[in-house]
């Protein structure tokens, strides 16, 4: 126990400590004896510059905070009532962006009901930036306050490109119509000129490339790079498809880019050394790998994706943990009964076919076909299941990673499917092209498990389940706009989420703008 004389000594000294730290927290970040410092104005320019990230510096009071540090610039200073007035606010706006550039604007429940991603991992901003004050460049730590993902630096940059382009004649006016259902090789027409200018300013033909008289294979070439970037049949062909991409106007892909942005400030990707996401407007899959702090990706493949009208493949991330090989397919009950069991019931043939049998609720299987089994399913009594097979569904290997969706990743006997340039084809699970090449990305710590030993476990006709010894992160992403090659390139919004996210962002920017409206910048009359 203390000394009386030791415990009032360490009662003062931490009363000395609180004194310093109140006061330390009450002196101002951004005004010194009445003027503004020069962090104040970096953080003011770094606010100015919001837009460079997809962000709306009139959310951060910009222009207003710019105006009062130019007023109390000038004259006899801020006293210390107004100066304590214009340190708050620039605080507050700068840990606005802070938690807005690293976190993003809105919570992602708010437009997917069925969004199972954590929710964003956020900073303190107040810790934040006294950090960055007492670092050597404020402007870069703000700045790096952005996800680390490199797509996130490639969409930044494309933004920058995608917003010089406004004001380019090649948009002043319209493209003419097509003479015709599509251009042909060898034929004129008057919007080739245009054309040309368009495809040149994005990049999809060379700089100085001149407008011909005729579409020749110098135009078919710039359209079939054009085509390839905006998920089109690269075949050069200029129709109704290729045309309808070619008017979109720069201030559209301006958004696409900044929406693409913002869904990657609360999209979980890099948090583990391997991982597999899956792009769903894109239709691709891709593993990655962090290496010494730089992303590789180590296999590319397409995907079959849920239907966009019935049944959406949701978003979400879970972590992979079991490989069926040979799997059975449970039909669900959903499936089961608006599509499975009325379909016995007009082609009782169809039962032996695809190889279903019934289970019962104890796991009784029932392999024939009767009147009393299908109205028990149809009362979910009981559940149709598909027998490992050439026929099953899920073809012959299931990636498992359990979630509230009973999604999962599968091979398919249908594989002509992926050569489609739109594959939302599905029930809502995800469908891969190369499953051999995923399995062995998934079992690449597993020297045991070669080739062709997954291989013979897939065509072994015998369901069997492995249980993977480390964990594998899945996340089912969305982004409509992403740089590949140093290219962007741009995906239809197939299941309507950036109209979506797109109102929720103007939603919160209209009450930011009725707030600032009842709260205004002090010093910026």
């Amino acid at each position: 126990m203390l000394s009386p004389i030791r415990l009032a000594a360490a009662m003062l000294l931490s009363l000395l400590l609180l004194t310093v730290a109140m006061a330390a927290a009450a002196s101002p970040l951004w005004v010194d004896q009445g003027r503004p410092t020069d962090a104040a104005r970096q953080a003011v320019a770094v606010l100015a510059s919001a837009a460079d990230d997809g962000l709306q510096p009139e959310d951060y009071d910009a222009a207003p905070l710019a105006q009062a540090l130019d007023q109390a610039a000038r004259g006899a200073g801020l006293d210390t009532m107004a100066a304590t007035r214009l340190d708050n606010a620039l605080s507050a706006a700068v840990q606005r962006y802070l938690s807005d550039l690293h976190s993003g604007r809105v919570d992602p429940r708010r437009i997917h009901a069925d969004f199972s991603m954590p929710a964003p991992e956020r900073i303190d901003p107040s810790s934040y930036l006294s950090a960055a004050l007492a670092g050597p460049s404020l402007a870069d730590a703000l700045h790096a306050a952005a996800p680390h993902v490199p797509l996130y630096a490639s969409l930044r940059a494309q933004l920058a490109r995608y917003r010089a382009l406004a004001g380019h004649p090649a948009w002043a006016t319209p493209l003419p119509a097509l003479p015709g259902r599509k251009l042909e090789p060898g034929t004129a027409w008057a919007g080739l000129p245009l054309l040309t200018q368009r495809l040149v300013a994005l990049g999809d033909l060379p700089q100085g490339t001149p407008a011909p008289e005729v579409y020749d294979d110098v135009m078919q070439g710039g359209v079939m790079a054009f085509q390839q970037r905006h998920a089109l049949t690269p075949d050069g062909v200029l129709g109704k498809g290729t045309l309808a991409q070619l008017v979109v106007s720069t201030a559209d892909r301006v958004r696409q880019i900044e929406l693409a942005m913002e869904r990657l400030r609360w999209t979980p990707l890099l948090r583990a050394p391997r991982m597999i996401v899956v792009n769903v407007p894109e239709f691709v899959l891709r593993a990655y790998e962090l290496h010494e702090g730089k992303v590789f990706v180590r296999l590319t493949m397409n995907v079959i994706v849920g239907k966009a009208l019935k049944t959406q493949t949701p978003l979400f991330d879970e972590d992979m943990r079991f490989i069926e090989f040979s799997p059975y397919w449970n039909v669900p009950p959903s499936i089961a009964r608006a599509e499975t069991v009325p379909r016995l019931r007009r082609d009782p043939a169809y039962f032996e076919q695809e190889g279903f049998e019934f289970v019962s609720g104890g796991g009784e299987v029932h392999t024939t076909l009767s009147a009393q089994d299908l109205d028990a399913v149809a009362r979910g009594q009981m559940r149709i299941r598909q027998r490992p097979g050439p026929q099953n569904a899920l073809g012959d290997i299931k990636f498992v990673f359990p979630n509230n969706s009973n999604i999962y990743l599968h091979h398919t006997p249908a594989t002509g499917l992926f050569q489609r340039d739109r594959r939302d084809l599905s029930h809502g699970c995800i469908r891969v092209e190369e499953p051999v090449a995923l399995a062995q990305f998934v079992l690449q710590n597993a020297p045991e498990w070669t080739e062709a030993r997954i291989r013979a476990a897939m065509g072994q006709g015998q369901s069997s389940t492995l249980r993977l010894a480390e964990a594998l992160p899945v996340v089912i992403a969305y982004s409509t706009a992403i740089v590949k090659n140093g290219k962007v390139n741009f995906f239809a919004d197939i299941y309507g989420h950036d109209r979506l996210l797109d109102r929720a962002l103007r939603e919160q920017a209209q009450a930011r703008a009725q707030q600032r409206s009842a709260d205004p910048v002090p010093g910026a009359e």
